[in-house]
């Protein structure tokens, strides 16, 4: 706590760059990273439920998020075929 209040008062973080707005909270790379914590711990908390809750083995739940992964898959692939064969590009 002493550090943090002589950081202020003695005007120490003058001396620091700023972080680039690449980096910054905001930007396009921290928002994606921060979908992505929120999508794995959907999943972790999906895997929980299944084993815990319903009593599917490991296994079992790994395997119903392969097939939800493979399902997607080909869902997004067939949606981005028929929006490329609308355009005729």
């Amino acid at each position: 706590k002493a550090a943090f209040i002589n950081f202020i008062s003695d005007e120490e973080w003058k001396s620091i760059e700023p972080v680039s707005s690449w980096f910054g909270p905001s930007s396009f790379l921290m928002s994606s990273m921060s979908a992505l914590f929120k999508l794995s711990m959907w999943i972790r908390h999906g895997h929980g439920y299944l084993t815990e809750n319903l009593g599917i083995p490991v296994w079992g739940s790994y395997a119903v998020f392969g097939f939800a992964t493979l399902f997607l898959g080909m869902v997004l692939g067939l949606v981005s075929e028929a929006l490329r064969a609308d355009c005729d590009c």
